[in-house]
């Protein structure tokens, strides 16, 4: 699959147990695939999110979301509407599984990007730590547009 240049829109919405509610929201440079059905786009972390040095790259088919993290972070979460995975999350201070239970996924992605949101439940030794969100919007990155 060939990767174009895309600018990647991210918001995540995090709401813990005591009713607070946090967002991050981070525009970035990143790849975009399209093929068969399937897309896959991944971007490098940032300070912002408290995740640089970690790759963080999602495959989006017809079954789901898998979202991969790779460097100070590793971790591999499926999403799968109406399902609970289990994954492990890797830290520089260590591991730990989790569960993610997916509530439910939208995706419209096309060979020019698209846009996805899921909306998911984290537990640890089955206790939701929180439900979350992700609203990601991706789009070509023209040469020519410009920028302020």
């Amino acid at each position: 699959m060939k990767m174009k240049d895309v600018i990647i829109s991210i918001t995540g919405i995090q709401h813990g147990e005591g009713g607070q509610k946090n967002t991050i929201e981070l525009v970035t440079d990143g790849e975009y695939s399209f093929s068969n059905g399937e897309s896959a786009f991944s971007y490098m972390e940032s300070e912002l999110t408290g995740l640089e040095g970690t790759r963080t790259s999602f495959i989006v088919g017809p079954m789901g979301v898998i979202m991969n993290r790779e460097g100070n972070m590793n971790t591999r979460m499926v999403f799968e509407e109406g399902k609970k995975h289990h994954f492990l999350y890797d830290t520089p201070y260590g591991s730990a599984t989790m569960g993610v239970n997916t509530h439910k996924i939208t995706a419209q992605m096309g060979e020019h990007g698209g846009e996805m949101e899921i909306d998911y439940v984290i537990d640890f030794e089955n206790a939701v730590v929180g439900r979350n969100k992700f609203i990601i919007n991706v789009r070509e990155n023209k040469k020519d547009d410009v920028r302020c």
